[in-house]
């Protein structure tokens, strides 16, 4: 597996941003143990309902608070009390914010034992942790995916794993440029409109193409306006044979090992009406839809060697310009803006529209 390092990339083996770590339903009050930026760390929700992310080990002797199934505390629901929970080996409790609150053999309780929490949120049915090498707090918001999410006459995603990828985030997210891979991978067809515009910490994807399977019928088009927000999660406004929000998420787990998501909203009617079970189900089948396009692009990740140096056509996309916008992501934060003078502003890869100068 290629590295950060190994691409250029920056000061920084992990980047900056807003990532998914779970869907909501897998926090619980019985803690897991997850691994991403190469942490051992455990996720619960405290009986308050808030969920937690801390890490791995106890401070005290080092045992792992949520690989256990013997100890009497686990086996007498003691975990987690509150939005406290308790380590297995000697049962010290650590609070939300990570302070042991608790020995049960001890009136003395150490103000070193402190547990490292990292910032979460849940949102849209998914757990969503913001990471920063330099320790600082979020440098924008989480966004509220379209504010779809239980909207009227919208169906909610269901969360689609797509595997543990021995591949660099900087390839998943090179597709934004790759205009070239769009016919033979997806099926596209008739393409009218492809660009690339960069904004700051966000880059976006403009596309208008026909296409095999998500169009109702022959010379329809496929019109998306998908854009990332930071390096993690991709968002796509697109309008089909229906109007529906796609989110494909890629976490790293270890450098170079990244793990994804995909998952999409369908509106299947205005919001005049109830839904019922038939709109759920045709929103199901759209969504494994657009779950079996993103799996023909996992298949590429998972058998490919890294590419470091695209040899890159003009026409294949601006995937240069993508790089260096990712590289903000990084290096430290005071450098982000000098990445972003680099790129900012519109590229036009295939522009046929009747109204366009190039056509």
């Amino acid at each position: 597996m290629a590295t950060s390092k190994d691409y250029g990339l920056g000061e920084h083996r992990f980047p900056r941003g807003w990532f998914m770590i779970a869907g909501a339903d897998e926090a619980t009050t019985k803690p897991q143990a997850v691994r991403f930026f190469g942490q051992d760390m455990v996720l619960y929700r405290g009986e308050t309902g808030t969920p937690h992310l801390v890490e791995a080990y106890c401070p005290h002797m080092g045992a792992h608070l949520a690989k256990n199934s013997t100890s009497y505390i686990v086996l007498d629901g003691e975990q987690v009390q509150g939005d406290s929970i308790r380590c297995p080996f000697h049962g010290w409790r650590f609070d939300g914010k990570g302070q042991c609150d608790h020995v049960p053999y001890s009136k003395f309780v150490p103000k070193a034992a402190q547990l490292k929490t990292f910032h979460v949120v849940e949102r849209a049915g998914i757990i969503w942790m913001w990471h920063d090498e330099e320790g600082l707090e979020p440098e924008w918001e989480l966004p509220s995916f379209g504010n779809h999410y239980d909207a009227p006459g919208w169906v909610n995603w269901k969360i689609d794993f797509m595997g543990d990828l021995p591949v660099h985030g900087i390839e998943i997210v090179d597709n934004m440029a790759d205009f070239g891979h769009f016919v033979p991978i997806h099926g596209a067809m008739d393409f009218t409109y492809f660009a690339n515009e960069f904004k700051d910490h966000i880059v976006h994807q403009y596309y208008s193409a026909g296409h095999r399977t998500l169009t109702a019928a022959e010379g329809d088009q496929l019109v998306l306006d998908t854009w990332y927000e930071g390096p993690g999660f991709l968002q796509s406004e697109m309008a089909g044979e229906y109007d529906s929000f796609i989110m494909i998420a890629n976490t790293p787990i270890d450098d170079g090992l990244s793990r994804t998501w995909h998952a999409l909203m369908v509106q299947v009617h205005d919001g005049s009406r109830e839904t019922n079970d038939a709109d759920r189900a045709a929103a199901l089948a759209y969504q494994e839809g657009s779950r079996l396009a993103f799996a023909q692009d996992v298949e590429i990740w998972q058998n490919k060697r890294a590419c470091l140096a695209p040899l890159a056509l003009p026409n294949d996309g601006p995937y240069g310009k993508v790089r260096i916008w990712y590289k903000q992501f990084y290096n430290p934060r005071a450098q982000a803006e000098t990445f972003q003078k680099r790129v900012n502003g519109l590229v036009v890869t295939h522009d046929t529209r009747p109204d366009s100068k190039a056509a």
